[in-house]
């Protein structure tokens, strides 16, 4: 007991000794900085092609899965630059309990891999809580929360950890939010997002994993979601890059591909 317990109290030593006192002054500069630097990586990342694989599994009473949600996409560009999603694999669902609705969808593209732009930082609530390492990186910590939410829009509300060298988001940890209409019974899960260093500057979304209870109102659902972001690769071309339409035929040579039944 006497050998754990000194085990213990070095351990917090360590933590302790990781935490750096920081003035509101340097928290305002190292926000203003790593906001800057995540508006930077926002740019760099349309140029980028991806593949995003999306899974929503329902599980029962003992964890085993009993309704399946799929959807495989190819983050592209078409010949005249626009940026697009291309379904290449979407599977009949089989979720009996819940299904996906156009807030999940907006989680999907833009809150679960969050990126806290200098555009988008004023609209949010970012209190500095410590200092820590994260799997042998280096970080600064900041609870994250709306000021205001507009219907329509979709928000993150959580915790992200910053890389104290990179000044970039290199983890993030919450739940989508934003205002729901009257009568529809939508829930959201916590989930993690992690990223990694791809290109040697810039911090990707590679995985996100939900493992939640969604309370709605006539039942609880235990979830499972997964998402990957792979296949990374840089977009060359001086044409300037928009969000446009799906890839139509003849466009890239292709047909273009059936749109899944929705669940």
């Amino acid at each position: 007991m006497r050998v754990l317990l000194i085990a213990i109290l070095a351990a917090l030593s360590a933590v302790a000794a990781t935490n750096k006192d920081l003035t509101q002054e340097q928290v305002d500069e190292i926000i203003r900085k790593f906001a800057a630097k995540e508006a930077e990586f926002a740019v760099a990342r349309e140029n980028y092609t991806y593949r995003q694989t999306a899974k929503v599994h329902e599980l029962d009473e003992s964890g085993s899965v009993r309704g399946r949600y799929e959807i495989v996409s190819d983050i592209i560009f078409s010949n005249d630059g626009k940026r697009t999603e291309r379904i290449v694999h979407a599977p009949v669902t089989t979720l009996k309990n819940i299904g996906l609705t156009p807030e999940d969808e907006q989680d999907l593209r833009s809150v679960q891999p969050f990126v806290l732009t200098t555009k988008d930082v004023d609209k949010y609530h970012v209190r500095y809580l410590g200092h820590e390492v994260l799997d042998e990186i280096p970080c600064y910590s900041f609870a994250v929360k709306p000021k205001k939410m507009e219907p329509g829009q979709r928000y993150f509300q959580g915790i992200v950890w910053v890389d104290d060298r990179d000044l970039q988001i290199v983890k993030s940890y919450g739940r989508g939010v934003g205002i729901i209409k009257k009568g529809y019974d939508n829930q959201f899960p916590k989930f993690e997002t992690y990223r990694e260093q791809i290109d040697g500057k810039y911090w990707f979304p590679t995985y996100t994993i939900a493992n939640d209870t969604l309370h709605f109102e006539n039942l609880s659902q235990r979830i499972r979601l997964t998402v990957r972001y792979e296949d990374y690769k840089q977009f060359k071309s001086d044409i300037r890059i928009t969000f446009g339409d799906p890839v139509s035929e003849g466009a890239s040579g292709e047909e273009k591909p059936k749109e899944p039944k929705k669940p």
